[in-house]
């Protein structure tokens, strides 16, 4: 993030905003279109948009595309490291498992430690396999091990719908109605979690929940939850505690080794750009990692590397994440993988990143308040949010469903979350502020 950028932002924002009554009758178009073109000039980042592929309109032009939440645009360079592989396969056949500068044997290893960063993990607690849901399965399959005493699972009011039923489907396995097993905790008429709420059920509840199970991001809002806290206040009940990353990996600061988690996993398809169902990952904490008496399902792929092809019928875990792996997984996948890691890397990680998430998304919310004002309702928190906004539409007859429909007309696409919520996400990594501006502008004609 360029000191220029910080500076500009500062000296403008903050008046920007305090302003907005007045400064939506005196501001030309003209005059809001060249602040947004001088905040990219002064944006060291914004040039990595030129590494991204922005499909196109029927007139030629780039969609403005704001549903990195929802699927994050293909890096420029991702087929030429998936065509790597390809002519790897042409060229070697199955020696191309232990031949070559990057062989598929040890292949997931090479993605190991930039995604570890993006997470805040040690190395040995990462590892791209399977999906989202397989992966939160099997690590329910280890760290929800209900009790008579202690059998519930606490997860969000409006969960993913995927969470919830495998939350359901896990209790209804191990033999318990998830009437009495499943807790929700209520989220406010604005949809968001208090976490006063998750607490109190934590204190009165606290000895009969066996898993804590909640998004880093909630997708419908777009609120980030504390995980540090909400771990900590679980820890002392002897709660394991598990989170789903899909809209928090890649989008905001992460820090699941320090923060104690016990499990986390997330797909990599929205904001680390891999591509549809694409591998996931997976956290587990090295206090289990490392622990072989962990219960887990196992596949010979987790077994010890030193003992594997002996091909004998033991399991000897391997002593990290790693021992979660079932078998070998798709390198294709692995290598779109790759080539967006590498760009987080080039980047300088998510303290770059969020610098300019924060900076843009702010600047995208102070533009609709001028140019919209109470007409749109922001459900996402200021305080505790990534790049993603939540936008509540209040226009009398022309419905939210109706505007999302106009947007995608006039060349912007966004995200429809029933019953009425346009989600928008302006991504560090390739939108811009003239992203931004046009949107606004864009959105206002829509709703004129």
């Amino acid at each position: 993030m360029s000191n220029g950028l910080l500076k500009h932002l500062k000296q403008n924002l903050d008046g920007l905003i305090r302003k907005l009554p007045t400064m939506a009758e005196q501001e030309t178009q003209e005059q809001r279109l060249s602040l947004a073109r001088e905040l990219d000039a002064n944006d060291d980042l914004n040039g990595y948009r030129q590494q991204f592929h922005f499909p196109l309109q029927e007139n030629g032009d780039p969609i403005l595309y704001f549903v990195g939440n929802s699927l994050g645009l293909q890096p420029t360079r991702t087929e030429a490291y998936v065509q790597e592989e390809l002519d790897k396969w042409r060229e070697l056949g199955v020696r191309g498992h232990f031949e070559h500068e990057r062989p598929w044997m040890p292949y997931h290893e090479f993605l190991t430690e930039t995604m570890a960063d993006l997470v805040g993990a040690q190395p040995n607690e990462v590892v791209m396999m399977n999906s989202l849901t397989a992966n939160l399965h099997f690590m329910m399959a280890s760290f929800y091990q209900p009790t008579k005493q202690r059998h519930k699972i606490l997860i969000e009011q409006h969960a993913f719908p995927s969470d919830s039923q495998a939350a359901v489907s896990q209790i209804q396995w191990h033999g318990f109605d998830p009437a009495e097993s499943l807790l929700v905790v209520p989220s406010n008429d604005d949809g968001v979690i208090a976490i006063d709420a998750i607490m109190e059920i934590i204190e009165q509840q606290g000895t009969e929940i066996a898993l804590i199970l909640l998004p880093g991001v909630q997708y419908y809002t777009g609120q980030v939850f504390p995980i540090k806290t909400i771990t900590a206040s679980a820890r002392t009940r002897g709660i394991k505690v598990g989170y789903d990353l899909a809209h928090a990996a890649g989008n905001v600061r992460l820090n699941l080794h320090d923060h104690d988690v016990d499990f986390a996993v997330w797909c990599s398809y929205k904001y680390l750009n891999s591509g549809p169902g694409s591998v996931g990952g997976c956290f587990v904490h090295e206090r289990h990692a490392a622990n072989p008496e962990t219960p887990r399902l196992a596949g010979w792929w987790g077994d010890d590397k030193g003992s594997r092809f002996k091909m004998k019928n033991e399991f000897k875990p391997i002593p990290t994440a790693e021992g979660w792996q079932l078998s070998n997984p798709p390198i294709l996948s692995l290598a779109a993988i790759r080539a967006s890691l590498d760009l987080f890397r080039e980047v300088g990680g998510m303290e770059a990143l969020i610098g300019k998430s924060i900076l843009m998304t702010n600047y995208l919310e102070a533009q609709l308040k001028k140019q919209l004002g109470d007409r749109v309702n922001i459900l996402t928190p200021v305080e505790n949010r990534g790049c993603q906004l939540s936008l509540e539409m209040d226009f009398g007859d022309i419905k939210g469903k109706t505007i999302h429909q106009k947007l995608e007309n006039a060349g912007v696409e966004t995200d429809w979350r029933e019953p009425n919520v346009i989600r928008v996400a302006p991504v560090p990594l390739y939108n811009s502020f003239e992203d931004c501006f046009w949107l606004v502008e864009k959105l206002s004609d829509c709703v004129s």
